[in-house]
């Protein structure tokens, strides 16, 4: 399993795209869909919510669990991955790619965001 390097990873276990124009994308990395197992259902923040870092936005229900979806940054919603409503699956087969969750214009970014390297020591993978 490889992080990729140019994005940034909260301890929630949730990705942040590098901003363009001032909005990143959002998803879970994979160390976290592989321990959802199967995706089967996606509840994501609506475009124009107000999301805050490190609290709750939605939830992602697979197969083994119900887990909370937490923003790691703060923000408006300018985009919801309808695919991934569609088709939860995305989350597990792509979830760096088409199985990204939302899309937020940053307010504010916390500091404690990891590099890919620290990610991949605090998840152990």
């Amino acid at each position: 399993m490889s992080n990729p390097q140019q994005l940034r990873y909260s301890k929630e276990h949730e990705w942040l795209s590098a901003a363009e124009e001032g909005v990143s994308t959002v998803g879970i990395t994979e160390h976290a869909a592989n321990a959802l197992g199967d995706v089967v259902y996606a509840q994501l923040p609506e475009v124009g919510d107000t999301v805050t870092a490190g609290e709750t936005c939605g939830e992602l229900e697979s197969t083994k669990s119900v887990s909370d979806l937490y923003s790691p940054v703060t923000g408006e919603v300018t985009a919801s991955n309808q695919d991934v409503v569609d088709d939860p699956s995305l989350v597990n087969s792509a979830p760096f790619e088409g199985g990204w969750l939302f899309k937020v214009r940053v307010a504010e970014e916390p500091k404690d965001l990891l590099s890919a390297d620290e990610y991949t020591e605090f998840s152990g993978n």
